[in-house]
């Protein structure tokens, strides 16, 4: 039987989406085995710094992409928000899967339950990877401070903040109960 070799990120986040392209992929081809092969990428390995402030293109992609050159990996399952804008020579995007919910949601400290956005309290610290959101919610919500969380992508809070604004469709795939509330 032919095995197909899966490269992807280590992460937590992107185990279960490259997990989940396998089993779609092995309920169409059941005459294919899949091995995923796990690998650290330059952007798992930077804990303590904002992407923003690093440079670097590729931060998510450069390891997978030199295994496929490499025949290492058959195919690589990526986020598409992590892909440059221009793919090198010889790549190409052969698929993508339906979209999940793409909708934020904030996820507040419990001793905030039943607070809103606009009646946290006055320099509620708001944890965010993200400078577009971060500037989008500042502008709101001037009376909140936001703080740069480099990790937030990475799906493994551990900040001291009144709330984390994540990505919906992280939440559940990461098994997090919460209750939703997209911005107001």
């Amino acid at each position: 039987m032919r095995v197909i070799r899966v490269g992807t990120r280590k992460s937590q986040l992107a185990r279960i989406q490259t997990d989940s392209v396998v089993a779609t992929l092995k309920a169409s081809y059941p005459g294919l085995q899949f091995e995923i092969i796990a690998m650290s990428t330059t952007g798992d390995k930077i804990l303590d710094t904002a992407l923003s402030k690093i440079g670097e293109k590729s931060l998510f992609t450069k390891e997978l992409e030199h295994a496929l050159e490499k025949n290492e990996v058959d195919l690589v399952v990526h986020s598409l928000k992590d892909l440059p804008t221009v793919l090198p020579p010889g790549f190409t995007i052969g698929a993508i899967c339906k979209r999940e919910n793409p909708h934020d949601a904030v996820v507040f400290h419990p001793k905030f339950v039943g607070k809103t956005l606009e009646t946290l309290p006055e320099k509620s610290v708001v944890g965010t990877s993200s400078l577009r959101r971060a500037a989008q919610l500042q502008r709101k919500f001037p009376h909140l401070e936001f703080r740069s969380i480099p990790w937030a992508w990475k799906s493994e809070p551990r900040t001291r903040t009144s709330w984390i604004w994540w990505v919906c469709c992280t939440i559940p795939r990461l098994c997090f109960a919460a209750s939703l509330k997209g911005p107001s």
